[in-house]
């Protein structure tokens, strides 16, 4: 599989989102282990996750202990897979998202998220989205103060604007790794966001890159190039989607959530698919 750079780690140029194995409609447990495993095998080296990826308000964090066991199940470590998780959202448990971040609290939801993915320092921290309430500024100075304080060994942000990417990448002092937002054929509003990241260098993670849960079974309906593209390549509709994106800068890496083997095994076969000019600006103008 081709690999990408974030910060100053190589990972595989698709990313499996952990995200649907622990919220409403989540498989049991099993199934979610064998499709984090199916992932590792085929070659899958970055995994997304959020403390707020949970269902009930008694399991914070639910979703990265699952990644950790099934990582610690593998004997994967740290060093091979890049684990990216965020904080700053949070769900009460009747299915709502609040914001939080506060500086004080994003410190401590780190070194929680740490604890609860059994590593001394997250690979990939990420501001998972700004809080009207608390100064942008404030909320990326605490996370530059987890970097320094060697907490996590990289920093991003999420659902951000370019404006909020540049000055976050100032207050890092030009560490800034990642920005994870929302892209996919039915949500292009983030395109700006990915030029941008591009001239800048910084990884960009399409967050939904299929169209989310409940979109995806219909992106070749709503998208007929989508499809027609697929059909002349010979493979899934989801893979042609995400072997679009992947041509559309060398700092995209997709991270599409999954919660079946079936999943993670077609959208990682994306990262092996060549389109051609003609084909990936088709796409781009639908």
């Amino acid at each position: 599989m081709q690999q990408r750079t974030i910060g100053d780690r190589r990972v595989s140029a698709i990313g499996l989102g952990g995200m649907p194995m622990s919220i409403e409609g989540r498989p049991d447990e099993a199934r979610s282990i064998a499709t984090i495993h199916a992932a590792l095998d085929a070659g899958v080296t970055l995994i997304d996750t959020a403390d707020a990826y949970h269902r009930d308000a008694n399991e914070v964090g639910h979703n990265e202990t699952l990644i950790a066991r099934a990582l610690r199940e593998r004997g994967a470590g740290a060093d091979e897979v890049l684990v990216a998780t965020k904080g700053g959202h949070l769900r009460p448990g009747d299915g709502s998202w609040t914001k939080n971040g506060r500086p004080s609290y994003l410190k401590e939801a780190a070194k929680a998220s740490a604890k609860r993915l059994g590593v001394e320092a997250i690979g990939l921290y990420q501001f998972h989205r700004p809080d009207p309430e608390v100064p942008y500024a404030d909320s990326i100075g605490a996370i530059r103060e987890l970097l320094d304080e060697g907490v996590i060994l990289a920093a991003g942000i999420s659902n951000a604007d370019v404006a909020q990417i540049d000055e976050a990448n100032e207050i890092l002092g030009g560490r800034l790794a990642s920005v994870q937002n929302q892209f996919s054929p039915r949500f292009r509003s983030s395109e700006g966001e990915l030029e941008h990241c591009a001239k800048l260098g910084v990884a960009f993670l399409p967050w939904s890159p299929l169209g989310g849960i409940r979109n995806a079974p219909e992106l070749g309906s709503r998208h007929a190039v989508f499809n027609e593209v697929a059909d002349e390549v010979g493979v899934s509709v989801y893979q042609a989607t995400l072997a679009w994106q992947l041509a559309l800068a060398p700092v995209v890496v997709p991270i599409p959530g999954a919660s079946r083997p079936e999943s993670i095994l077609d959208s990682a076969g994306a990262a092996d698919v060549e389109l051609s000019p003609d084909q990936i600006a088709r796409l781009s103008a639908a």
